[in-house]
């Protein structure tokens, strides 16, 4: 599969994957105790990632340590979950979800946590630019996000 200059939209690269599933070097798997996934690209500037999601497997609220990117849905539904922390306020949840086909870019900086809901497995396609190092997981309290653990590629994923 040929990428153009992913620079320019993460998601645009991700909406392509998905457009072509039997190019993909496997098919998705499900694992019933945590979300399955798989490294389907890497280039200098990014990495694209495939990861399947059975009801109600998500992830920890988390960043991706300071790379930008983009997730499309390619089949099922999933909720993000993303946070505003306002000082002396309390911290304010806005959840969105996306069906099959729905996709959405975001920067270096967002923190989110995604999440099956519904009551069948989904399946997205996450681009990351940079390649992803780090992750941070956080805690959400009364005083908004609290830093939990920095993972580290190659040792913890």
């Amino acid at each position: 599969m040929t990428v153009v200059d992913t620079r320019l939209d993460h998601l645009a690269v991700a909406t392509r994957f998905a457009a072509a599933p039997g190019e993909w070097p496997v098919v998705p798997r499900y694992n019933p105790v945590d979300r399955w996934y798989h490294r389907l690209h890497v280039a200098d500037d990014h990495e694209v990632w495939l990861l399947t999601w059975l009801p109600g497997q998500g992830t920890e609220w988390h960043d991706h340590g300071g790379s930008a990117g983009a997730f499309h849905v390619f089949g099922g539904t999933l909720t993000e979950d993303t946070v505003a922390v306002t000082d002396g306020r309390p911290p304010r949840v806005t959840s969105r979800e996306l069906g099959e086909g729905a996709g959405r870019r975001f920067g270096s900086h967002h923190v989110h946590r995604m999440t099956n809901r519904s009551h069948q497995p989904a399946v997205s396609i996450h681009v990351y630019g940079p390649a992803l190092t780090t992750m941070t997981k956080y805690r959400l309290g009364a005083g908004g996000l609290e830093t939990l653990t920095i993972e580290r590629a190659g040792a913890q994923w």
